[in-house]
């Protein structure tokens, strides 16, 4: 099954995420922080990611996917949000945000399975 690395500074986002994902066969690595999510997708090499936007920093999770792709991590990323809610702004798929999916904070555990069998499943035959 599908390796997912979660990247959320939210410890009961991270562990709800887990259990839904890990219930389904996936095979979860965390982490709570930019600088050890990005160590452990180097390491592990994940099939997905999810990666919070407000970490540390109010744009952390923009960074770190701008990093992964500036390095050519070829690995989808759904990124978690209440931002568009905080204030109420609208973010679209761009070069300056470089994922493949938005998801607005909190998420049914059934829209999670679906957004990552969806990009899970585009990444066949990549």
């Amino acid at each position: 099954m599908a390796k997912i690395a979660i990247i959320d500074d939210d410890l009961d986002i991270l562990d709800a995420s887990s259990i839904v994902l890990t219930s389904k066969g996936y095979e979860v690595i965390t982490a709570t922080n930019p600088d050890d999510g990005y160590k452990i997708v180097k390491k592990n090499k994940p099939d997905l990611i999810i990666l919070d936007v407000m970490m540390n920093e109010p744009d952390d999770g923009f960074f770190l996917a701008q990093k992964f792709k500036k390095e050519k991590f070829n690995i989808p990323i759904i990124m978690y949000t209440s931002v568009s809610k905080t204030i109420g702004m609208d973010f679209g798929i761009n070069e300056m945000v470089p994922v493949d999916d938005f998801v607005e904070k909190p998420i049914s555990p059934e829209e999670l399975i679906e957004k990552v069998e969806k990009l899970l499943h585009s990444q066949v035959g990549r």
